[in-house]
């Protein structure tokens, strides 16, 4: 029952294209008529009718509004609003459903800037309803089950951890929407800055925050960080992201991720603490183990053997039950993944080309990528370095940006108390 105890929990999707649509499968399944968890209360998208799932949509009678505060201002409600549009519309769009009496599962990244992040904190605390965002390694039961045995000290003092995921993307991903490899929105000039590590890679650079946060439902929070960004397309952002964080509590933070190599490198990690080594996606494959000091294994699985849309049944359940237990993954835990991308882009504030020279252009679908950028990534993950500290010879072109101090960091760009910017509430579809 919904938290007003009048049937399934009413939910109001917002963006059904991209992602958004395998989101509404998802629901929908959830919406059978045999035992219905939850009903489909409205559709807000401006282009809704290109959605491949229009033909189920247009025969269900909901309401289909192009903008968010339409659909609010003509009476309709709902208990949650699943907020899928591209990233420059999370925030404004989350919170004009916390107004609107609805609490919200937003899709990751939380938003751009971490200035974003804290109004939605804000916006959050003043509706009295609640927000999570949907990395789905947060809600699975093999990250949760690790980070409780992290958090009961079975493995020491953390040391350093890291991640690394190659994703190859062709030229369509980047013509797909007026959005992809964009740093603002050319309309309205929000902060977009798509790129590897706030948008397909995000979930691997939170899940090392998450992991080492000091309660289930927070994250540690970035101290400092120093960037390496490069890209092969021509894009106003990244395609390939390199840094280096410090957490305020001491321990080093290592990520890399491209879209611009030649071979699939599939995503993995690796933890160290005082008394054990925890790796997924290396010699256990993408099950996470923790071999301490003698070589005794602990197995947790795999971080996929969730289902990745668990976390919708875990919102749903949350408006029926109305607990007050803390939301495992909200805002609160996935602002230092934005903390650290803003830190990224100001240590890098230009983003280096890869030398014409190096890029290859090649395939069906056609595609660039940089040759043995792949095996130098993979290097530098093993080695725990950037690829400027690689040596002579190996990676002439890198640079990284200066270290930049993220403590007191309150907005993007630069760190300061910069203008206020205005909630936006018009919507684009992924």
């Amino acid at each position: 029952m919904s938290d007003t105890g009048a049937g399934p929990v009413s939910v109001l999707m917002v963006a059904i294209g991209g992602y958004g649509s395998y989101y509404l499968d998802a629901l929908l399944a959830l919406a059978s008529p045999q035992q219905p968890r939850c009903r489909l209360a409205g559709v807000v998208d401006p282009m809704a009718a290109e959605s491949r799932l229009w033909p189920v949509v247009s025969g269900l009678n909901v309401p289909v509004r192009s903008s968010i505060e339409e659909f609010y201002a003509e009476g309709y409600r709902a208990d949650l609003a699943i907020v899928s549009s591209p990233i420059h519309w999370h925030v404004p769009q989350s919170i004009i459903a916390l107004s609107s009496g609805s609490s919200v599962l937003c899709d990751k990244p939380l938003g751009a800037t971490i200035q974003e992040a804290e109004d939605l904190i804000r916006a959050r605390r003043r509706s009295g309803r609640w927000v999570m965002i949907g990395y789905q390694w947060s809600f699975s039961s093999a990250i949760l089950a690790l980070k409780r045995d992290v958090l009961a000290g079975l493995f020491g003092r953390p040391a350093r951890c890291s991640a690394l995921c190659c994703w190859p993307r062709d030229l369509g991903y980047y013509g797909r929407n007026d959005w992809a490899g964009r740093l603002r929105d050319e309309t309205k000039g929000r902060w977009i800055l798509d790129g590897p590590a706030n948008n397909a890679m995000a979930h691997y650079l939170h899940n090392l925050f998450f992991l080492l946060g000091p309660k289930m439902h927070l994250s540690a929070r970035p101290g400092s960080v120093r960037a390496e960004l490069y890209h092969a397309y021509p894009i106003e952002s990244c395609d390939t992201t390199i840094c280096r964080v410090m957490t305020e509590g001491g321990v080093e933070v290592l990520f890399y991720a491209s879209h611009a190599t030649e071979h699939t490198l599939a995503p993995r990690f690796r933890l160290e603490f005082e008394d054990a080594v925890i790796t997924c996606g290396e010699e256990e494959g993408d099950e996470v183990v923790a071999i301490d000091r003698n070589g005794r294994r602990r197995r947790y699985g795999s971080p996929d053997d969730t289902p990745q849309f668990h976390k919708l049944g875990v919102a749903i359940d949350r408006v029926s039950t109305g607990g007050d237990e803390s939301i495992v993954c909200g805002p609160e835990a996935a602002m230092s993944q934005t903390l650290c991308v803003n830190g990224m882009h100001d240590s890098m504030s230009d983003v280096a080309g890869f030398p014409s020279s190096l890029v290859r252009r090649e395939g069906a679908p056609e595609r660039l990528f940089v040759p043995g950028l792949d095996e130098l990534l993979l290097r530098c993950y093993e080695k725990r370095i950037l690829p400027s500290e690689a040596g002579v010879g190996r990676a002439p072109w890198a640079v990284a940006g200066p270290t930049v101090d993220l403590a007191g960091y309150h907005y993007f760009p630069g760190g300061g108390r910069g203008p206020r910017q205005g909630n936006a509430v018009e919507v684009r579809r992924s």
